[in-house]
C-alpha cells in the first residue's frame, strides 16, 4: 500500500479511536506536550501510527488485546519505523487509561532527550 492508499482508513481509525487513543489525543494535541506537534492515524510508508510526532522523530502506539496476537507484525513495524530512525514508544490501553500522567512524561522525555534532525550539529570546542 502506497501513502495515498492508506489516507481513507487513516481517517477512519481516527474517526473510531479507542477510549485510550481519545484520552492520550486530548493531551497531545494543539501542542500542549512542551510546544510538540503531534499527528495521529498518520500513515507512515506502508503503516498508519497511532501518533507522530514528525520534528522528534518520535511515535507513540497504543495497543489493546487485539496486539497480543500480533507481536510478530507489531514489532516488524517497529524494527522498520527505527531504522528509518523514529524512536518507537509502545502503551497499553490501561496504561494510557489508568496512569496518563506517566504515559505523558515518557512521551515527553523522549521528545525532549534527542536533539531534532533538522537542528545543527553540536559543535565540540567552541565558547
Amino acid at each position: 500500500m502506497t501513502k495515498n492508499n492508506l489516507t481513507t482508513p487513516a481517517k477512519e481509525l481516527r474517526k473510531n479511536s479507542t477510549n485510550a487513543e481519545a484520552l492520550l489525543w486530548k493531551h497531545l494535541r494543539q501542542k500542549q506536550l512542551e510546544g510538540f506537534k503531534f499527528r495521529r492515524q498518520q500513515p507512515i510508508d506502508n503503516f498508519i501510527v497511532d501518533f507522530v510526532c514528525l520534528e522528534m522523530r518520535v511515535v507513540v502506539e497504543v495497543d489493546g488485546g487485539q496486539h497480543a496476537g500480533e507481536k510478530d507484525k507489531d514489532n516488524e513495524r517497529g524494527q522498520y519505523l527505527e531504522r528509518n530512525g523514529f524512536k518507537v514508544l509502545r502503551f497499553w490501553n490501561n496504561e494510557v487509561l489508568q496512569n496518563i500522567q506517566g504515559v505523558l512524561e515518557m512521551i515527553r522525555s523522549n521528545c525532549t532527550a534527542f536533539p531534532s534532525p533538522q537542528s545543527p550539529p553540536a559543535r565540540g570546542g567552541e565558547e
